[in-house]
């Protein structure tokens, strides 16, 4: 079974970076694709970038180019994303997930992911 651990958020002021990671286990990740998320009070839960772990092609949402990474390591099954020039915005918690990158390409826009990790929470001062 599938588990996932985020780690990396804290409070920060604004214009601060972070590193969030999320470590997978319990199963084998070639050909599987991990993305990150997050979920602002009241809101929905938003998808902000996705990467191939086979392949390393990596995606972030529009908006959030510039100022978001995505990257992975392969060899422990790990996804960072880094934040730089956070805002009060980007509060939220954050989530990672994962799902098969075989059969479409729709996880380039964080389609279909499984979530199961208890997110790591992000809380931007300003």
């Amino acid at each position: 079974q599938v588990q996932l651990h985020e780690s990396g958020g804290g409070l920060v002021q604004t214009g601060a970076s972070l590193r969030l990671s999320c470590a997978a286990s319990g199963g084998t990740f070639n050909g599987y694709a991990m993305g990150w998320f997050r979920q602002a009070p009241g809101k929905n839960r938003e998808w902000i970038a996705s990467i191939g772990m086979t392949s390393g092609d990596a995606f972030v949402k529009e908006s959030l180019r510039g100022r978001f990474t995505i990257s992975r390591e392969k060899a422990t099954n790990t996804v960072y994303l880094q934040m730089n020039s956070l805002q009060p915005e980007d509060m939220g918690i954050y989530y990672c997930g994962y799902r098969s990158a075989l059969f479409d390409y729709t996880w380039r826009w964080g389609s279909g992911f499984n979530y199961g990790g208890p997110g790591t929470q992000v809380t931007v001062s300003s």
